[in-house]
């Protein structure tokens, strides 16, 4: 990370705070304001998303930060460049092309094609994680004398960690306010089994104890109900830091049996360096800047939260499992890093976004009707998702609706808004001006129950509710009460053609 860091501050895109920021609030207020300023890259945006492609200010480097030694590095990935530079890509497409190759490769058909493929499948083996003996993120162990309150931790939101927030003062000095929220959570099922990174928020209570806080449906979650199945303790790591990918592989949507691991060594191209944990059964990353070690109590259970979250909301306290540290191990000279989330754009925006273009082959194999599709910034990431098809036969629009909530985590899409071809679904515009254009309320609307994101508060029951789903295409034959379909406004290739040609003519620039 700290060669990422120095790679940023090369290219002018990284800012170094010099004077001294509080943790409690004052670093994730200036991360904030960044985030909505122009990006300090000065690249033109990419054509999926020309409005909001100029933000994310600057990746800042706080050096001196109050009560701890360690500085806070925040907004790293937040703009299109610098998260196109965390992955080692020109651009997403890059990212989705190379994983269109490895989800459906070209089967070979000759022996001299076979013997082709042979590096390939090498190279393929060669992103997977590796066993070290040694690792730079044990330079410095703390066990007896671990304490989370000597770590940098930040509070982002004032009514963070404080349970009937409104009802007293908000700034609270006690810690409990404070998060991890960059933190690759690793764990594990019961007797070994595939290795799991998480991104889950982490709430400090007191130098030894926090609380883990996963959605029912995460695999952290559900390695966890393995282990309180047995009444036995999970041990646990949170990797701060690390290759710029492995935040990232954290937050990707990948199924239970595919490793964040591997999926980190496919994006870096080479694979993540694993070294074993001083006081749990786990690996972590061994180029990490800071793992904090632990168990979670199969039975004790904290009150987490409020926490102010992706929504622009804040989402409301719950009991989650209680996290008992053991070791706190790092860098002789570690960095901190941090993110802040809220109303969008800010850092996570831009890993999202980089998510859903990676993952359009993934939704193009599972639903080929499927030409592109658009996380818009409104949405939140699961409020609404765009949908492009080509339109070949009646209520086709419904049926990619239906595989769209069967697919992954896209269940919590709460609705979905399907077009047709030559709709830019990366518009917001032009897709509502279809929608408000093309849809009678009682014909193209459909209503499901189903599950819906934790975070959802407008949902009358805790992680379920109503989704909707909107047909924005043409109609045709077979869909209810069709009337005659008009012809959209087109100006002829042949006299747009002749305008441009004539444009400078006519006495315009």
């Amino acid at each position: 990370m700290q060669e990422f860091v120095a790679d940023l501050d090369a290219r002018g895109w990284l800012a170094r705070v010099g004077v001294e920021v509080d943790p409690i609030l004052e670093t994730a207020a200036i991360a904030e304001r960044q985030s909505k300023l122009p990006a300090a890259d000065g690249l033109p945006p990419p054509v999926t998303d020309p409005v909001h492609g100029r933000c994310g200010g600057h990746a800042l480097l706080f050096e001196r930060v109050q009560g701890s030694a360690i500085p806070v590095a925040i907004n790293l990935f937040g703009s299109y460049a610098r998260m196109r530079l965390a992955l080692g890509v020109d651009s997403f497409d890059e990212l989705a092309q190379r994983a269109r190759e490895l989800i459906k490769p070209q089967m070979p058909t000759t022996f001299i094609e076979k013997m082709k493929k042979l590096p390939e499948l090498a190279k393929l083996a060669g992103f997977a994680p590796r066993s070290v003996r040694r690792g730079q993120c044990q330079e410095v162990v703390h066990t007896d004398d671990a304490n989370l309150l000597d770590l940098p931790v930040i509070q982002c939101w004032p009514h963070d960690g404080e349970p009937g927030y409104g009802l007293k003062p908000a700034e609270s000095r006690d810690g409990t306010g404070r998060y991890f929220t960059l933190a690759a959570v690793v764990t594990q099922p019961p007797g070994g089994g595939p290795v799991n990174l998480g991104m889950y928020r982490v709430q400090v209570f007191d130098r030894k104890l926090a609380a883990v806080h996963w959605h029912l449906h995460h695999d952290g979650a559900r390695n966890f109900r393995a282990y309180r199945a047995q009444n036995e303790r999970m041990p646990i790591a949170l990797v701060l830091g690390g290759e710029p990918v492995l935040p990232f592989a954290s937050t990707c949507p990948l199924p239970p049996d595919v490793s964040e691991l591997l999926f980190a060594g496919f994006l870096q191209g080479s694979g993540i360096e694993m070294v074993p944990a001083r006081t749990v059964p786990l690996e972590v990353p061994a180029r990490a800047e800071i793992v904090v070690e632990g168990w979670v109590d199969p039975q004790r259970t904290l009150l987490e939260g409020p926490f102010g979250d992706h929504t622009g909301f804040y989402s409301l306290a719950d009991h989650y499992p209680a996290l008992t540290v053991t070791a706190i191990t790092h860098r002789a000279q570690p960095v901190y890093p941090a993110t802040i989330v809220g109303r969008p754009p800010m850092e996570d925006y831009y890993l999202g976004k980089a998510t859903e273009r990676l993952f359009l082959p993934l939704l193009q194999m599972l639903i080929p009707d499927l030409i592109d599709y658009d996380l818009p910034m409104f949405g939140a990431f699961h409020n609404c998702v765009f949908v492009q098809i080509r339109k070949e036969y009646p209520l086709q629009a419904r049926k990619v609706m239906n595989s769209i909530w069967g697919a992954g985590q896209m269940m919590f899409s709460k609705m979905i808004v399907v077009v047709d071809d030559y709709v830019n679904v990366h518009d917001e515009q032009d897709v509502l001006f279809h929608l408000a254009a093309n849809v009678d309320w009682r014909r193209d609307i459909m209503v499901v129950d189903g599950p819906c994101d934790i975070l959802d508060h407008a949902t009358p029951q805790y992680g379920s509710g109503a989704k909707i789903g909107i047909d924005a295409t043409r109609k045709i034959p077979g869909e209810g009460t069709v009337r005659d379909w008009p012809a959209p406004l087109e100006i002829s290739e042949s006299i747009r053609a002749r305008v441009q040609e004539r444009w400078r003519e006519y006495g315009f620039e």
